[in-house]
């Protein structure tokens, strides 16, 4: 049986940072994570979160040129090497992909167990997709967790957690505010390159249930009619759907946007939605913000990431 070693973290409870939407800042993110907090030892490694949450573009961004494999969603097809892994091939390799949600429609769950220990008795890395499944089913807990919904949760578990479901509550708690945020994010674009005349502005970053686009002067537009404008598309009903690898459909106009997946499925999906009475000046970077927000305040469940050793 495997033999966890000695955690290289053991002061981290869990960390959250915001899950950029867009392959780019996401891969960018992925990459900074595993510089923080990814070791040599860790050989077990659990990603969280529901299918178009983006745990694909995080793996890619945490561990580059990984090819990954089958997955619930069919964007990946590659067969999974993981299953015919041998301690005796001097050529396999180090670092395999599963996602075990898939996986289970193929092969019995004792099957999928004994591979994912078979490769981490032979000090191989095993990255599995849906870890919150697997799970209670394993015996032992991943040596990093990740969870993706609204943040990315980083946790190095210890017997007192977190354990995968709890990460698994959270994400599935705040992924909705992520995909309304996008959708109302990449309609703000949309009419204020349409209405306004305003192209690519120059950043687009993250707030709590909300996002943030800047300029580098401060906008002539009236806050309140172009809120009104957002709300009349959002109140249409209109259908949002991928369009190649790189842009959405939002009705009959086609939007450019990288992170195609992260969205509602209709702009109605879209709950709350306001932006902040005026354009806030950050002196730093001298750049005027708008910043628009959904839904409402909403108790996440943070707490309950980590149990109490007092707790049964």
């Amino acid at each position: 049986m495997y033999k966890r070693p000695i955690p290289v973290k053991e002061n981290l409870i869990y960390s959250t940072y915001y899950a950029p939407r867009g392959r780019q800042r996401l891969y960018a993110l992925g990459r900074e994570l595993a510089q923080r907090y990814l070791a040599p030892s860790d050989l077990l490694i659990g990603i969280i979160g529901k299918a178009g949450s983006g745990k694909s573009t995080l793996i890619k961004g945490l561990f580059p040129g990984l090819e990954l494999t089958n997955d619930d969603t069919g964007v990946n097809v590659r067969s999974t090497p993981l299953f015919t892994f041998s301690e005796d091939d001097f050529f396999s390799g180090h670092t395999f992909h599963i996602d075990y949600s898939y996986e289970t429609a193929f092969h019995q769950r004792f099957e999928i167990i004994e591979s994912i220990n078979r490769a981490i008795d032979n000090n191989r890395r095993v990255i599995v997709e849906h870890f919150d499944l697997l799970y209670p089913h394993l015996g032992y807990n991943a040596q990093i967790l990740f969870g993706i919904g609204e943040e990315v949760i980083v946790a190095r578990p210890t017997v007192f957690g977190p354990n995968p479901g709890s990460i698994k509550k959270v994400v599935d708690k705040t992924i909705r505010y992520r995909l309304m945020a996008h959708s109302a994010e990449d309609i703000t674009s949309m009419v204020l390159k349409d209405d306004y005349d305003y192209h690519n502005p120059v950043l687009h970053s993250d707030v709590k249930h909300g996002f943030v686009i800047s300029f580098p002067d401060k906008p002539d537009i009236s806050i309140p009619e172009l809120e009104k404008k957002i709300l009349a598309f959002i109140q249409e009903d209109i259908p949002i759907k991928p369009c190649g690898e790189s842009h959405i459909q939002i009705g009959e106009e086609k939007v450019f946007c990288t992170g195609i997946r992260t969205h509602v499925s209709r702009t109605s999906d879209i709950e709350g939605f306001h932006f902040k009475k005026s354009f806030i000046y950050d002196p730093i970077s001298k750049q005027y913000l708008l910043v628009g927000v959904v839904g409402s305040k909403e108790d996440a469940g943070f707490d309950d990431i980590l149990s109490s050793p007092d707790e049964d």
